[in-house]
Order: C-alpha cells, then structure tokens, then sequence
C-alpha cells in the first residue's frame, strides 16, 4: 500500500498555470503507474494523465497540450505541470496509484490521495 499526499492546488486566472505535486511513501512507487484524476460538484471523476510504469504517458483529451505529467523516482513524487488553464479545469484534483505497471483499467488505481484544489477564473 502506498500513501500519497498532493499538494499545490490553488486559484489563478484562465490562462495561469499551477504545478500539482503527489509525494508517495510506502513500497508501491518505481515501475507501477500512477495517475491525476480530477471531479468537480457536478461531474464525474475522470482521468486527467497517468504514466506507467514504463513511463508511457496518456492524457485526456482536454487536456492534451497543456498538461504534462511526470515524476521523479528518487523523490518519490508525481507532477503534474498546467499551463493555459481554463474555468473548465476548476476541479478537486487527486493522485493515484495502481499495484501495476499498467494504467489499464482504472479500477487498477487503488491508493488514493485527500485531494488539491484547483480554481480557475475567467
């Protein structure tokens, strides 16, 4: 089991961006995949990025080309860099992570994060 604990959420303007950080401790880190989800009030949860294990990454489709995601093994932390944000981004942002190199399916992702905030204004 792995813990996690995100920070780096905050408000900006549209346009803004924002660095989320995911620190993990415990023994599930390294080689399996690990991932941004994001629900705001009225939707539902949904994938923002995940990276596997062997470091493929896949993004919404909403956030193709703004967002990246990455992390660094020796820290044991996950990023997720935003850029050009929007209004529609506003969302609880959480980290996860699976007992699997895989991504695939989501009901993989086990370990869950509290959540960071993310408010974007017009």
């Amino acid at each position: 089991q792995v813990r996690l604990a995100e920070s780096g959420g905050g408000s900006v303007q549209a346009g803004g961006s924002l660095r989320l950080s995911c620190s993990a401790s415990g023994s599930l880190y390294g080689n399996y995949c690990m991932g941004w989800f994001r629900q705001a009030p009225v939707n539902e949860r949904e994938r923002v990025a995940s990276i596997g294990g062997d470091g493929t990454t896949t993004y919404a489709d909403s956030v193709k080309g703004r967002f990246t995601i990455y992390k660094d093994n020796a820290k044991k932390t996950l990023y997720l860099q935003m850029n050009s944000l929007k209004p529609e981004d506003t969302a609880m942002y959480y980290c996860a992570a699976a007992a699997s190199g895989s991504c695939y399916p989501a009901e993989r992702f086990g370990d869950w994060g509290q959540g960071t905030q993310v408010t974007v204004s017009s």
